[in-house]
């Protein structure tokens, strides 16, 4: 049933579940919800195909998330089906896992992971939503993670209206932490200055205790480009993000 005052999601239902993307070093994913109500304003890669190939029609269409109703169903054929070939899985490359202020979702995320590391499987979790405290419960293999690129609530208020305040998230990550989960610290789509000026090293310090750090610079806007040599200030933040890594023992 619903929180006290929480409308339920509409849902769809789909043929497949788990699939093989395209990214290097990443086995299999999952995505158990079309749409995302944190409604990024970056550009959200994951609007822009859902718009290019019509699985959805508006950004407002967007923003309002889509539960797969038989993602368990789905999930117990193809464990079943591929044992033994699936290494990891990742939730989630479209949507989010633990979207902001969406129990349905989170309940169907936290039950989708229960059920493949019921096989012995793995999964990483990437959110902008706050982490579960249940997760600790889990599987010791699997890596939980929060997408993070600034501190200011200025900024996630004009860039990431919907997500998580990021104290919250980064809250939610340091409690797994201390129960000694593996956590991750995903610093992408990372702003230029003219887009918005931040010392990295006041982000870097707030999860200083995270197991692991990647850094990526902002994609599909031309604003990024205005910068003065937009290239060379990216090589100078991943090389910071390294030696901030080096330093603290991080994994980058």
């Amino acid at each position: 049933m619903p929180e006290t005052g929480q409308l339920m999601l509409e849902t769809i239902t789909r043929k497949t579940m788990l699939y093989k993307p395209s990214l290097p070093g990443m086995d299999y994913a999952m995505n158990p919800v079309l749409g995302c109500s944190h409604g990024c304003r970056y550009p959200c890669y994951a609007w822009l195909m859902a718009r290019r190939f019509g699985k959805v029609k508006s950004f407002s269409e967007w923003t309002r998330p889509i539960l797969v109703e038989n993602t368990l169903e789905l999930l117990e054929k193809e464990l079943k089906k591929w044992h033994g070939r699936i290494q990891n899985v990742h939730l989630c490359l479209t949507t989010d896992p633990f979207m902001y202020r969406q129990p349905e979702i989170g309940r169907l995320s936290l039950a989708s992971i229960r059920r493949i590391n019921q096989s012995g499987i793995p999964c990483a979790v990437l959110t902008k939503g706050v982490l579960p405290a249940e997760l600790a419960e889990l599987d010791e293999r699997n890596r939980y993670g929060i997408s993070l690129i600034s501190l200011s609530e200025e900024f996630r208020g004009h860039w990431e209206p919907g997500t998580a305040p990021y104290a919250e998230r980064i809250a939610a990550l340091r409690a797994l932490h201390e129960q000694g989960c593996r956590t991750w610290v995903h610093i992408e789509p990372y702003p230029t200055p003219n887009i918005f000026a931040q010392n990295i090293d006041e982000l870097l310090e707030a999860v200083a205790f995270a197991s692991e750090i990647d850094f990526g610079r902002w994609n599909y806007n031309p604003v990024v480009n205005q910068f003065p040599d937009a290239a060379g200030f990216y090589q100078a933040m991943r090389a910071r993000v390294a030696d901030f890594c080096r330093e603290h023992g991080i994994r980058f």
